[in-house]
């Protein structure tokens, strides 16, 4: 097994930038990127099927089987529960690979509401939740180690680049 393996576990509430610093390390690191989001919309579009957690269960399989090849993993998910952060966790800690938790936060909030308000969706049929179901999400209080990046006042280049420095990844 290739010891370079690294799983990067990205969340964080809808609206705050996570799902493109997600695909900026993807991209920077040659990465396999894994959406929860795609992976609950093709549920519900190819199954016509109510999705509650099975996205993410089956995004922890696809996860795993690119780990156990060696390869970079990173997933992206809103991940507001500690159950589901613990899941993650356990799908590297599994295979024997490193992991880093990443949490994306808009420390202000009427800049966040306004990237959620004025949100399109780049996942064909996906439903962007309002501000409204954003403040009422369940979102646990962090109760482990992870690496928080605030993208309130940023362009997401500044952001990227605040990323890779506290992942000691050169830019």
């Amino acid at each position: 097994m290739n010891r370079s393996s690294h799983f990067y576990i990205f969340s964080g509430l809808p609206g705050v930038g996570k799902t493109t610093l997600a695909k900026a390390l993807s991209s920077r690191l040659k990465a396999v990127y894994l959406r929860v989001d795609t992976v609950e919309q093709g549920l519900i579009d190819l199954c016509n099927y109510q999705v509650e957690g099975e996205g993410y269960r089956l995004s922890y399989r696809v996860a795993s089987d690119n780990l156990e090849l060696g390869n970079i993993v990173v997933s992206d998910s809103c991940n507001p529960i500690s159950l589901t952060r613990r899941e993650w966790q356990e799908v590297a800690s599994s295979k024997g690979i490193p992991y880093t938790n990443i949490e994306v936060v808009c420390s202000d909030i009427e800049e966040h509401r306004n990237r959620v308000e004025s949100r399109v969706t780049d996942v064909d049929g996906l439903i962007i939740p309002s501000w409204k179901e954003v403040v009422d999400r369940e979102y646990d209080q962090w109760e482990t180690e992870r690496v928080e990046v605030d993208t309130a006042s940023r362009k997401p280049e500044e952001s990227a680049i605040d990323l890779l420095g506290k992942l000691n990844i050169a830019t």
